[in-house]
């Protein structure tokens, strides 16, 4: 029997094109979208424990990291000419013009971080992939749900070849800083009970 379902073929976006649909005023002011992959995406909604625990991290790793690096929520890292995503947390290199003049790209970047509540299959496939294939080195995905850091080291083409999954009263450091060491509990947002 043939098959009746076309093949569809997608016209895929570069970061260039991207920027100028945002500059043409395309998106919404209160559009959150992000090019992944050259397919633009709806940025899932934040719940309270997702900002919780994006507030958390980003005021534990700046308070920890000090001067050594940057620490950016939800600003946008070039990883190629498709992909532009803007991960909850990315701890990059310093630069001397505060990158105002790109965003950061894969050679600038420590670690990026994910925080998942509704976003998990997306954060822990998708755009696991996508980092990977960028040679993004450190890439974790802090789990509100579970309350588990999934993280993803040893990147290749085909994805990571390393996930380990922690549990909340485990720890961890950076690649890049393996003095610092953090507790998965120090992320979470606190249990309300």
């Amino acid at each position: 029997m043939q098959n009746t379902e076309p093949t569809l073929k997608l016209r895929l976006w570069t970061v260039e094109e991207y920027h100028r649909m945002a500059e043409a005023g395309i998106f919404d002011a209160d559009e959150r979208v992000e090019l992944l992959e050259g397919k633009i995406i709806w940025m899932i909604a934040k719940g309270t424990a997702h900002r919780s625990a994006v507030g958390r991290t980003d005021y534990l790793l700046k308070n920890r990291l000090g001067d050594r690096a940057c620490v950016y929520i939800q600003d946008p890292v070039k990883l190629n000419e498709r992909s532009e995503p803007e991960p909850d947390i990315a701890v990059v290199k310093v630069d001397p013009l505060d990158y105002a003049d790109h965003h950061p790209t894969p050679t600038e970047v420590y670690l990026i971080i994910e925080v998942a509540d509704s976003s998990l299959k997306l954060d822990c496939e998708t755009k696991a992939k996508a980092y990977s294939q960028a040679g993004i080195t450190d890439y974790w995905v802090l789990d509100v749900v579970s309350r588990q850091l999934h993280v993803f080291r040893e990147p290749t083409e085909d994805g990571y070849q390393s996930e380990v999954i922690l549990v909340e009263n485990a720890t961890i450091s950076p690649l890049e800083f393996p003095d610092l060491s953090i507790a998965v509990l120090e992320m979470l947002p606190p249990i309300v009970g």
